[in-house]
């Protein structure tokens, strides 16, 4: 069991942190650690938000750097039971300036070169960096932002710092792709860092919570390495899975034998290591299966943002990255929204969560149903907005409520972050890679079906090529076709999410 640290403040002194050396006034010192916060969440492997760009000057597909984005959020996920211990055994500052230091290493590397194999090891590297970085900065500031550790406050205070980072690093890659080139968006993220790292030198002591410093002996690395090779190639199999035919390809055949095969040694030995890296009794806690249920059902129809939007805005409406980027700024003030009802709902009214992930899928429903009626190649995007705006506040009531409703259900805190690591390998990894797979494989099946319905109309009889541009009007009649089946799968996203939601109002009564 880990023991919980004492809380950084006196008697009658109100909050502190032991940290900062004492030249460095009280007032300001947990806006530096937000600072820092942002800092640290801003940063990444490869950032898409200047897809193009990198695609025109690299020889990478989408699929590359989508494995790329998996591979960081993997060893995010990967990392979460070594968290306390970490923080238990090292100071602020070493565990500060070592993520600080790796991902600026990340972020050096990851544009000087071009090896796959690198890149994902670099990556995953980069994600634990990050969430270590995150969780130091974040819990030392936690009794300043609720004094009584009150996590329906905290989780979705935590929310707006990380929802806000992805919208805004997306835009950012994007405006330094637009004005000057993608690898400037790391230049940045290295600079941010060297801010990180003088933050700690400069304004910070070694302080470590605990006295007695946790030993990391009697860890389970090895299971840890093979929990994150798993996670590796089923996500190069999800990924991958439409560009190669799924089954079909022998590369995959193989993988997804080595994928059976490593779950099988992973589960083995979780049953039979004293101590695993996870225990598998974490399933027995009280409504981990519901939570998981949900988790995995809203990430997969919030998968419609990196593959269905991607579709319409680069190929249908073909808009430049950094226009898409403002676009796409719009999910913000839904973020705020669905945190401030989070707020509202936990905290201040302490109702049951049930209506509020009726509420969730609700504005998961709302979303699909405005983008089913508005999609259409000449219309105007600024129509857009709203459909976003509802996306980002379903994204913030889900992700909060899902967190609190863990912390919950888990009696102990080794327990809620070892509960944390398989929330979140469903939360944004494996649902995340299973709902791209799935949105790709629907929208080639309807592209085809729809071509050979639709096709069959276009017959000699009622063309007359030498009256018509040829070119341009299977330019138009394609893209008319994937507007269709962008429809076609907004869809199916309604029936799914309406069902979710009139499932939960029901749980309800």
């Amino acid at each position: 069991m880990i023991p919980m640290p004492p809380p950084p403040q006196s008697a009658g002194m109100g909050f502190n942190m032991p940290m900062f050396r004492d030249w460095v006034p009280r007032c300001i010192r947990p806006w530096i650690y937000v600072l820092c916060a942002f800092c640290i969440q801003f940063s990444g492997g490869m950032y898409l938000g200047s897809l193009e760009a990198i695609q025109g000057s690299t020889n990478f597909m989408i699929e590359d750097l989508m494995m790329l984005l998996y591979a960081s959020l993997a060893g995010m996920a990967i990392y979460f039971p070594m968290l306390f211990r970490m923080k238990f055994r090292f100071t602020n500052q070493q565990l500060l300036i070592t993520s600080a230091v790796v991902i600026a290493v990340t972020n050096l590397v990851t544009i000087h070169t071009t090896f796959m194999p690198l890149l994902l090891v670099v990556c995953f590297i980069g994600g634990m960096a990050k969430l270590q970085g995150t969780f130091e900065l974040m819990s030392n500031i936690q009794l300043w932002i609720t004094p009584r550790r009150d996590f329906a406050v905290f989780f979705p205070v935590l929310h707006i710092v990380l929802l806000t980072s992805i919208e805004g690093s997306a835009f950012l890659a994007a405006w330094f792709g637009y004005h000057f080139t993608w690898q400037m968006m790391h230049v940045f993220i290295i600079g941010a860092m060297c801010v990180v790292v003088g933050v700690q030198l400069v304004m910070c002591r070694p302080f470590c919570p605990m006295p007695n410093r946790i030993s990391l002996r009697g860890i389970d690395f090895c299971n840890g390495l093979l929990i994150s090779l798993l996670m590796l190639v089923l996500s190069y199999i999800f990924v991958y899975g439409d560009y190669k035919m799924w089954m079909d390809s022998r590369t995959l055949r193989i993988l997804t034998g080595v994928a059976l095969a490593l779950a099988g040694v992973v589960v083995h030995r979780l049953l039979r290591v004293a101590n695993p890296y996870v225990d598998l009794r974490i399933f027995r806690l009280r409504n981990i299966e519901p939570i998981m249920v949900v988790v995995t059902m809203g990430e997969l129809l919030l998968g419609c943002e990196h593959t269905l939007e991607e579709i319409l805005y680069t190929e249908v409406i073909r808009l430049e990255e950094h226009t898409k980027a403002q676009l796409l700024l719009w999910a913000l003030p839904g973020v705020y929204l669905g945190i401030a009802i989070d707020l509202l709902w936990l905290k201040v009214m302490k109702w049951k969560v049930w209506k509020l992930f009726a509420l969730g899928f609700g504005f998961i429903l709302a979303y699909a149903l405005l983008m089913y009626f508005r999609l259409d190649m000449q219309v105007n995007i600024e129509q857009f907005r709203l459909p976003i705006i509802c996306r980002g506040a379903a994204y913030a009531i889900l992700a909060a409520t899902l967190m609190w409703a863990l912390n919950e259900s888990a009696p102990s805190l080794e327990q809620f972050f070892m509960g944390l690591f398989v929330f979140n390998i469903f939360h944004m990894y494996l649902a995340g890679a299973a709902g791209y797979g799935i949105y790709t494989h629907w929208f080639s099946w309807f592209m085809n079906d729809d071509i050979a319905r639709y096709g069959q109309g276009l017959t000699l009889t009622r063309l007359d090529l030498s009256q018509m541009n040829f070119p341009a009007f299977m330019e138009q009649y394609i893209h008319s076709i994937m507007s269709v089946a962008l429809k076609q799968i907004y869809g199916i996203v309604v029936w799914m999410s309406g069902g979710m939601t009139l499932l939960f109002l029901a749980l309800d009564i």
